[in-house]
């Protein structure tokens, strides 16, 4: 048992945060018991960790992050998404068919996505089976839950990142037969998207889909681009969407669409049909001018949209930083395109990259009674002429903070070493 005072935050539901100032937090096996602005009566004698002022949240979820392109984030970010993924993107990847080089690269993304607070994510490797291995490996020794992808691609890319469709099915196979039963990371389906991706690739992946009962990540709509081309390959699907959907790749765990910029009305409906996520990464949006998603609009609607960095398209790997960029964004969406869109609050936002995205890994995200104890305490954001309360803390975090401002970390109830 654990006892910890703070004044703590976290989303109570899309609208609205649930804030316990000055209040004390039990944490029994990894697990909230119970938020008190009083030490009940059965807790005393158990020591206290106190943070005094500081701000306990929830920590972050990662729904969209390409771990290989890690050491490419702040660089060529004045290339559009075409050329960008040809110079820059595809040249990177090819470098981790060296292991030791995956392994280097890999162990400093993940130190670096805990210390900026992101404990749950959704990652995409390479096509290269040994090094997306070792980063499976690494996130589930570290506790992190997620889910971790080897890219499936067989055409439209450099030759060296590309596979036979026979290949990228049997080594996918092989994947997911090898690392289905971690305890906190496991594998998840990774067609790159559809235009690098033929119709037997596609299949094949789906049958295994099937045979696993494993769910699947992509990018979806992302630009004009991609949707175009997207109907020109299949042109049998009326959307990007359908593509996954008559390989029934969406009917076997989780369903996760990176960016969702240009659906259709079929978009739409097949991703909230089988329960998708929607994934919005506003600085990725705003690197390569793909565009920006219709957040409240799809939020309404009844469509899970969560928050993804996009590393490296997107240049800072703190989810927490999207929080603040998501509302920019949706503003800039109604003020230019006022019908049908609107704004979303603060509070929505971090809602979308804590409560609503740790839904997916399993009862994280939140600090209500009985969620996993993944937490962040927060601190040194208020002015000598000016004490923030706990809300205003957590917004200007988001917006101006930094990892220096993490001031201790917990994972699966367990204080981490910084």
């Amino acid at each position: 048992m654990k006892l910890l005072h703070a004044d703590i935050v976290y989303a109570e539901d899309r609208e609205h945060l649930a804030i316990h100032p000055d209040s004390y937090i039990a944490v029994e096996d990894g697990i909230v018991k119970g938020i008190w602005r009083k030490i009940p009566e059965k807790f005393r004698g158990i020591p206290v960790t106190d943070y005094g002022d500081g701000v306990l949240i929830p920590a972050f979820s990662d729904l969209h992050v390409h771990a290989p392109q890690y050491l490419n984030r702040g660089l060529e970010m004045d290339l559009l998404l075409e050329d960008w993924l040809n110079q820059c993107t595809f040249p990177m990847e090819e470098q981790f068919a060296d292991p030791e080089f995956a392994k280097l690269v890999y162990d400093a993304f993940l130190d670096d996505m805990i210390a900026n607070g992101t404990m749950h994510a959704c990652v995409y490797g390479t096509i290269h089976s040994e090094a997306t291995g070792y980063l499976l490996e690494s996130m589930d020794r570290r506790g992190m839950r997620g889910f971790v992808g080897k890219i499936n691609m067989d055409r439209n890319a450099r030759e060296d990142l590309l596979e036979a469709p026979e290949t990228a099915i049997r080594e996918t196979e092989v994947f997911l037969e090898r690392y289905g039963s971690n305890r906190y990371t496991r594998p998840i389906l990774t067609p790159r998207f559809a235009p690098t991706c033929t119709p037997e690739l596609i299949a094949g992946i789906g049958k295994l889909g099937k045979k696993y009962r494993v769910g699947v990540q992509t990018h979806l709509v992302e630009s004009r681009w991609e949707a175009e081309q997207a109907r020109i390959l299949y042109p049998e699907c009326s959307c990007d969407t359908e593509i996954y959907e008559r390989a029934g790749l969406l009917d076997n765990g989780p369903v996760i669409g990176g960016h969702f910029i240009f659906p259709t009305e079929d978009d739409v409906r097949i991703l909230q049909k089988h329960g998708g996520y929607a994934v919005q990464c506003p600085d990725s949006t705003i690197s390569i001018i793909a565009g920006i998603m219709q957040t409240g609009t799809l939020l309404d609607r009844g469509v899970k949209v969560g928050l993804g960095s996009d590393i490296s398209a997107g240049h800072h790997i703190g989810v927490f930083t999207q929080v603040a960029r998501s509302v920019q964004l949706s503003k800039l969406k109604q003020f230019y395109e006022p019908d049908g869109n609107r704004k979303i609050s603060f509070a929505e936002a971090f809602w979308m990259a804590t409560k609503q995205s740790g839904d997916l890994f399993g009862g994280t995200g939140s600090l209500e009674p009985g969620s996993v104890f993944d937490a962040l305490v927060i601190d040194g954001l208020s002015d000598a002429a000016r004490k923030l309360t706990p809300e205003q803390t957590v917004e200007r975090f988001c917006y101006i903070g930094t990892k220096e401002n993490i001031r201790a970390r917990y994972m699966n109830g367990e204080l981490l070493e910084r």
